[in-house]
């Protein structure tokens, strides 16, 4: 199939889907004798892949690493489930971070009358931040 029904049936865009064989993320297709890059159910199937470890979390780096071991049929669960434990630990923290960020703000808005005068908690607390 070419990249127009790869694209459609794995959800992800043309572009995306070039940008991953740029950077070797997946194997270069074929080329027709056209020179139209040629999808087999293999490629579409990686390409999903790679579409929901991504939106699951899992960022271009530990998708290759997804990618080698779901190609290696003598991997071990655990190789794999250890991935995805670093990934929820990497998560939370990044949740963590966010809700902070989330208090701080909240904290600095409630200071703010947000009339039409120029003074400005928020701004001044930015300032000394």
């Amino acid at each position: 199939m070419n990249i127009s029904k790869a694209a459609q049936a794995t959800g992800l865009s043309a572009k995306t889907i070039r940008y991953y064989e740029s950077i070797g993320l997946i194997t270069a297709p074929l080329r027709s004798d056209n020179g139209y890059r040629s999808y087999g159910e293999e490629m579409v199937r990686e390409l999903h892949f790679v579409k929901r470890a991504r939106e699951t979390g899992f960022n271009l780096e530990e998708c290759q690493e997804l990618l080698a071991l779901y190609r290696d049929k003598h991997r071990s669960s655990a190789q794999v489930k250890k991935l995805a434990q670093e990934k929820i630990v990497d998560l939370k923290a990044r949740i963590q971070g966010l809700q902070t960020m989330l208090s701080s703000l909240e904290g600095l808005v409630t200071c703010c009358h947000g009339d039409d005068r120029p003074e400005c908690p928020i701004l001044d607390e930015l300032e000394r931040g």
